[in-house]
């Protein structure tokens, strides 16, 4: 129950704050999210914080690549 309050009091103080904008609104949802998964991962202790922004830094790199692989898919030329 408690993390079910936490999540709807952050929604609500965002919507106080005047966030209607739906892009900050999912901006500040993503962030606040990624931040309760690192604290799970660090109260757990499967890794230390540099192996985990390490980690971090890899998958977007990927996430990058492959955003630029849809983009070239998307041009490619019709064969003949």
């Amino acid at each position: 129950m408690s993390k079910s309050r936490f999540v709807l009091d952050k929604f609500a103080k965002l919507i106080e704050q005047g966030f209607v904008n739906y892009k900050d609104v999912s901006d500040e949802i993503i962030s606040i999210l990624k931040s309760k998964r690192d604290e799970i991962i660090f109260k757990m202790k499967i890794a230390s914080k540099e192996e985990v922004d390490i980690l971090n830094k890899r998958i977007s790199n990927l996430e990058k690549k492959l955003a630029e692989k849809k983009i070239r898919k998307k041009t490619s030329k019709v064969k003949k």
